[in-house]
């Protein structure tokens, strides 16, 4: 048996059906039940599982985009929606060397720099934005009292842009913040799980101790 799920996006649900109509194909004895619905809200699982044991798995390091208390609500709604006896599979990534941090989100190649610009692509397609994306320029910082890195998209000159029908004003080297990425310790996750309703079995990390894997259980 297998529950596959993302968070629903403009093509997420088609996507998530062909990948369990795949998985059926390849594997005719397993049991595939797709939820297609947002990972951070509420939702309910299939009746045909309702009383099996469960595993949840959140692999990468998504858990560190979120916002501490945002965590925290995330990891208590996953304990609510996969029930008492619940079991979970997390990664969360580690807190390493300053400068490996700003070298690896402000690389050479650009890519990070590409993935955060196309922020401002999405806002002239999708919210009828005229951003120059050119105008903008990316900066990522490590914040070492919030334990995260913060990306940043920084205006090169004075401007003005439109979206959803409102003007915004920019003054060179002014700041929109996208995104945070929060790096922990294994005694910080530990914490935050167990204030979560959780409860750290093991974890694990690389030889380097660069990212964490954590097995957890529902805390009784």
């Amino acid at each position: 048996m297998c529950v596959r799920r993302l968070r629903a996006g403009r093509y997420s649900g088609d996507f998530l059906n062909a990948q369990a109509n795949a998985l059926r194909k390849d594997f005719p004895s397993l049991k595939v039940y797709p939820v297609a619905a947002d990972f951070t809200a509420p939702f309910k699982l299939p009746e045909e599982i309702a009383g099996l044991p469960k595993v949840g798995f959140f692999p990468g390091s998504t858990i560190g985009n979120f916002e501490p208390h945002e965590a925290c609500r995330f990891l208590r709604s996953a304990r609510d929606i996969l029930g008492q006896g619940a079991q979970m599979i997390i990664g969360a990534d580690l807190e390493k060397d300053e400068r490996l941090l700003y070298d690896a989100y402000n690389d050479a190649a650009g890519v990070t720099g590409r993935f955060n610009l196309n922020v401002l692509v999405r806002m002239n397609r999708e919210l009828g934005g005229n951003f120059d994306v050119s105008a903008f320029t990316h900066r990522a910082i490590y914040n070492r009292e919030q334990h995260r890195i913060e990306m940043h998209l920084i205006s090169k000159k004075s401007q003005t842009v439109r979206m959803l029908g409102t003007s915004f004003a920019f003054r060179a080297g002014e700041s929109i913040h996208t995104e945070n990425s929060y790096k922990y310790s294994i005694e910080r996750f530990t914490a935050l799980a167990r204030g979560s309703g959780w409860k750290v079995r093991e974890s694990w990390t690389d030889d380097k101790r660069m990212f964490s894997v954590h097995a957890m259980t529902v805390s009784d």
